[in-house]
């Protein structure tokens, strides 16, 4: 049924375009420049930006009167799927700009207000249609679809990560890159496409062979052969479209480094999100799971160490640590839905898990300001601004000091839920 991948592809495309707040550190300096903000200021209006998830039991809420999605056997995983693609939100707008609006800082910064603005209300109204409540037939488990699906993701993944190095990517231009994230992003429309294709042809195929019961005529027969050889045919020269994207321009050098460490953190947050339904996909086979809390402890752990590693001035320690923090940070927001689901139960669990992730603005706003206090003590009496590592040494080594904190946290609650949350069965 083409159908529900329709809504799959849907979803993912509004998913794609959905973390406006997650480029917010893309534009945050110039937007402090424009605006004349201080650092506390700056802290409370991106806190603002996640302040939405304290009204995201009303979505929770909503879900648990509206249908479900149809993918009744493997929801978790089609889930999965299509909110990593959340992670990617930052990488995409980044590269719309560096692409469309290679000009001074502030005229970035703009550009990123204006996409903000424009981009998801352009998106929605053309994907809306797609989006379906769909009564599937008898529920089925679907592999070679999503094994498809997975394989897409991972190649957007790694383009993104990448087209995110500019050493790498200097071969590409800004406009190259666009189009080829463009690409990969309609790419998993190709599953639903293929899927109605084999329905008409399988149903072309039926009505020949019904009428051939009818008709014993050996011309009729032979026809009848021929047919089902063309249906095989058919089916197997499905998926043979490969469209590929070549240039040779000069790399525009508008980008800055803060849009690249935002793009590679966006682009290992894609895969962080990822990993966790990949594990899922793998594992449902034999019906046995890791515990949810200890592949959080897992997860915290080294982000508390590329926290202290943030404390070298080096720009490798930069990039590698904003890799990892990512991708641990995309894991753990992934996991969490599970977290959820084990702890609770499945009663309930839009609205429980819309609860639970209050935490970020929470979180966003106590340890935002605690960092902002922090550099305003370190900043220049005249100018309020502070620059330089010592600006920052102090928050990493608190934020580095609460991750390994957290970690041991999750163990404690793995020992304490592990005789409640049987994942192997």
């Amino acid at each position: 049924m083409a159908l529900p991948w329709l809504t799959l592809a849907g979803t993912i495309w509004l998913q794609s375009i959905n973390g406006t707040n997650s480029n917010f550190p893309a534009y945050s300096s110039q937007l402090k420049n424009l605006l004349s903000l201080s650092q506390l200021q700056l802290n409370n209006l991106a806190v603002a930006s996640d302040a939405g998830k304290l009204f995201g039991w009303f979505s929770g809420l909503a879900a648990a009167h509206l249908p479900l999605w149809n993918f009744p056997l493997d929801r978790q995983v089609a889930v999965g799927i299509s909110t990593s693609y959340l992670g990617i939100s930052a990488k995409i707008y980044t590269n719309l700009v560096d692409a469309f609006f290679p000009s001074s800082p502030e005229e970035r910064a703009k550009a990123f207000l204006l996409l903000n603005s424009i981009v998801p209300l352009v998106v929605c109204i053309c994907v809306a249609p797609m989006i379906r409540d769909i009564s599937s037939g008898k529920s089925r488990r679907v592999e070679i679809e999503f094994f498809v699906i997975f394989v897409i993701t991972i190649i957007t993944g790694i383009y993104a990560v990448t087209t995110s190095f500019g050493s790498i990517s200097q071969g590409l231009s800004p406009v190259t890159v666009v189009i080829g994230m463009g690409m990969l992003l309609l790419a998993p429309a190709v599953v639903p496409v293929a899927e109605k294709t084999m329905e008409r042809l399988q149903n072309k195929c039926w009505i020949r062979r019904e009428e051939s019961v009818h008709d014993i005529n050996v011309a009729e027969e032979v026809a009848g052969l021929e047919i089902e050889a063309g249906c095989k045919g058919g089916e197997s020269s499905l998926g043979e479209n490969n469209i590929g994207v070549k240039a040779n321009s000069r790399v525009a050098r508008g980008s800055s480094k803060t849009s690249s460490l935002v793009s590679l953190s966006s682009s290992f947050g894609f895969f962080g999100r990822l990993v966790p339904s990949l594990l899922a996909y793998i594992f449902s086979k034999n019906k046995c799971m890791p515990s949810t809390p200890a592949s959080i402890a897992a997860m915290m752990l080294p982000m508390s160490l590329a926290f202290f590693s943030l404390l070298s001035s080096t720009t490798l320690a930069l990039f590698i640590s904003t890799a990892i923090i990512g991708f641990c940070t995309g894991a753990i927001t992934s996991i969490s839905v599970s977290t959820t689901t084990d702890l609770f139960g499945p009663k309930n669990f839009s609205l429980n898990h819309n609860i639970v992730v209050a935490n970020i603005p929470i979180g966003s706003f106590f340890f935002g300001d605690l960092a902002a206090f922090i550099y305003r003590q370190q900043s220049d009496a005249k100018n309020g601004k502070c620059m330089g590592m010592g600006c920052y040494q102090k928050t990493f080594i608190m934020w580095g000091s609460l991750c390994f904190f957290g970690s041991f946290l999750a163990l404690i609650l793995h020992s304490r839920t592990s005789k409640k949350i049987n994942n192997c069965s």
